[in-house]
């Protein structure tokens, strides 16, 4: 759940662009071919409204241009963090700030401070 959460706040893909190839209806909306659209603030009304049934988290993409190594990519997550707290306890910094920061990829902007205590 941890790394899910994450990965809505800083996914590896900022944002997902989808190209329409004939004309497409979306709600009301009508889009002709060859309208290029981006999907960036999916949580921009809160988690709630994104999340209706409809697809709101894709931090690897969707469908056929899913990204390939999403499968590694998740279990590197996951034994990045295991073999750290092996050896360590964590918590979060008083300092930290959520600030997202786009440099190619979202991140935090001033880092994410932790405090490792060797067990």
């Amino acid at each position: 759940m941890i790394l899910n959460e994450v990965l809505s706040l800083y996914p590896p893909g900022l944002v997902l662009s989808r190209m329409t190839n004939k004309e497409t209806k979306l709600r009301e909306l009508i889009l002709p071919a060859g309208v290029q659209l981006l999907l960036p603030a999916r949580f921009s009304e809160g988690v709630l409204k994104a999340t209706k049934g409809q697809l709101a988290y894709f931090p690897f993409g969707w469908g056929p241009w899913i990204c390939l190594g999403q499968n590694f990519a998740m279990l590197e997550a996951k034994m990045a963090p295991a073999m750290i707290l092996l050896h360590f306890s964590l918590e979060l910094s008083p300092l930290y700030a959520h600030a997202p920061h786009t440099i190619i990829a979202l991140q935090p902007q001033y880092g994410a401070q932790l405090i490792l205590r060797k067990l």
